[in-house]
């Protein structure tokens, strides 16, 4: 087999345009050209805010790109996904040092998916060992505590598994669609003391005054965005937590994304009171960011979970990922669902330590899922 440089690149835009869309899903939303690149040039995913780009390059003799490894220097766990503040705070009491870590994954995006970028063909299987250990040594080389591997697709967890990363577990609340014709299908799914709880938080939205509109991002005047900015950031500052994008980064994401990107807008006398921002591939709805300048009856409920829903069953989708978090999500039918992370930890005792950790949590994390699946509004369990 012939040897497989890899060389590191300081920007996701540094990469061919042609590499991006041979070696990821088509019409991924995140997995492309444009996404990685725009959050890095905004600062969205940039040292400022704790994100410098690493990322990994396998190329031929001939310069012909066989995987890709998007990875960063991440000097604090904000946006990350990873749930390691623990593992901080032990370092911290310890006297070691955890920052800065390495990080694979999407930045402000809890969504699983491929994260070993790979061509397929004779050498795929090389190419994916050649990045795993090459980002192994350099966390050794940087001298880092750690590298991490957020959500990644089960098939790359597998491989990471194999070159001896740890497995962590999570809950989320996904959707999916059953063969349902339409919402009113979906909801006949539901005992009827459920769907009437749903039909009237639906009916509070639809009397209340408000008109909901669907847009997609090249739907959005650059005009717009500031306002649109402003209601996202309203959700960070009402619980003092910093809102990563800006008005510039939307604009740019969603002239780049066009219809991969899904904003579900609540307006009140034409003006824009609240918004559910979502991202989408050919079948799944990802739903990150919502904002509201008042407060409104159900409107939560309605721009997050059921215009979601309804938008799935619109266009063909399977699955919706409403992002992290949220077991108020159970009563709308959204399904319990594991997902794992993985982690290399350079020194030998604290990865025997934090591996034992992980094991009895992953315990702990499938019994919740399995207790939350009992609340499933369903008449029967999917």
């Amino acid at each position: 087999m012939p040897e497989i440089p890899i060389t590191t690149v300081a920007s996701a835009q540094d990469i061919d345009r042609a590499a991006w869309a041979e070696l990821t899903p088509a019409g991924h939303p995140f997995l492309n050209a444009d996404f990685l690149a725009i959050l890095e040039r905004h600062n969205t995913a940039g040292p400022a805010s704790g994100w410098q780009a690493r990322h990994w390059l396998a190329q031929a003799a001939d310069g012909t790109v066989l995987g890709l490894l998007p990875t960063y220097l991440k000097s604090n766990s904000h946006g990350d996904f990873v749930r390691d503040w623990s593992w901080a705070a032990a370092y911290a009491q310890l006297g070691k040092p955890y920052f800065p870590k390495l990080l694979s994954g999407l930045p402000h995006t809890p969504a699983a998916g491929p994260r070993l970028l790979v061509k397929a063909g004779a050498l795929a299987e090389q190419v994916r060992n050649r990045l795993i250990e090459t980002a192994k040594a350099a966390v050794g080389e940087l001298q880092l505590s750690s590298w991490h591997v957020a959500l990644p697709a089960p098939e790359d967890a597998a491989a990471f598994q194999a070159h001896g990363l740890l497995l962590s577990h999570d809950v989320q609340f996904h959707w999916r669609n059953r063969g349902y014709e339409n919402f009113e299908h979906y909801l006949a799914a539901f005992p009827s003391e459920k769907r009437r709880k749903v039909k009237a938080e639906r009916r509070r939205v639809a009397e209340s005054g408000l008109s909901i509109e669907v847009r997609h991002g090249d739907e959005i005047d650059p005009a717009e965005w500031p306002r649109l900015y402003h209601l996202y950031a309203s959700t960070f500052d009402k619980y003092g937590n910093h809102a990563a994008f800006s008005p510039a980064c939307f604009a740019d994401l969603g002239a780049a994304l066009g219809r991969r990107m899904v904003l579900f807008i609540a307006r009140e006398d034409g003006e824009a009171v609240a918004l559910s921002l979502c991202f989408r591939s050919a079948d799944t709805l990802y739903g990150r960011y919502w904002g509201s300048s008042g407060n409104y009856h159900s409107l939560h409920f309605e721009l997050c979970f059921y215009q979601g829903i309804a938008y799935c069953l619109a266009h063909g989708l399977q699955t919706f990922e409403p992002g992290a978090g949220g077991e108020h999500k159970v009563a709308r039918g959204f399904e319990p669902t594991v997902v794992s992370s993985c982690h290399w930890i350079e020194d030998p005792r604290m990865r025997q330590l934090i591996g034992q950790h992980l094991e009895r949590q992953h315990h702990h994390v499938v019994a919740y899922a399995d207790e939350a699946a009992t609340h499933l509004p369903f008449r029967a369990t999917p």
